[in-house]
């Protein structure tokens, strides 16, 4: 197993973000046309929140009904904002720390995602199944 090697080459930089200030919809959507559980909010390149699949299910009563979507967003845009829906100050990680600092964070189970930093700025992504993955390869 390589020790020491950096999160950045496990990370995903293709990053699928929000705006601060973008409805609770645009996020619903984004879920569901690319399949990704973990969404940054950003504000220019730099993070500001997370916001995932659990906390839209929590808030869109209306998935649980198999209420028409539109009528689902429309009333989470009028209802709920996103920075009220996000993490605000989500825990990250840098780029150049150890993958093994990622899996001691995420293996605290409270969130499954870290965004990845370069400074301020939002660089990656990396999840627990990127992590279990990364193992699957070592073994």
């Amino acid at each position: 197993m390589k020790r020491n090697e950096p999160i950045s080459h496990l990370m995903s930089s293709h990053l699928i973000t929000v705006h601060h200030g973008d409805p609770v919809s645009k996020v619903r959507q984004l879920i569901r046309d690319t399949g990704v559980h973990h969404i940054p909010v950003v504000n220019g390149d730099e993070l500001v929140g997370m916001v995932s699949w659990t906390d839209v299910l929590r808030v869109s009563f209306g998935d649980a009904f198999h209420t028409d979507e539109r009528t689902v967003d429309a009333t989470l845009d009028h209802t709920m904002k996103l920075e009220e829906l996000m993490k605000n100050d989500p825990v990250s990680i840098q780029q150049t720390e150890p993958i093994r600092a990622a899996a001691e964070q995420l293996a605290k189970g409270d969130f499954h995602s870290l965004p990845v930093l370069d400074g301020k700025k939002l660089v990656g992504i990396v999840t627990s199944t990127d992590l279990i993955r990364y193992l699957l390869e070592q073994y």
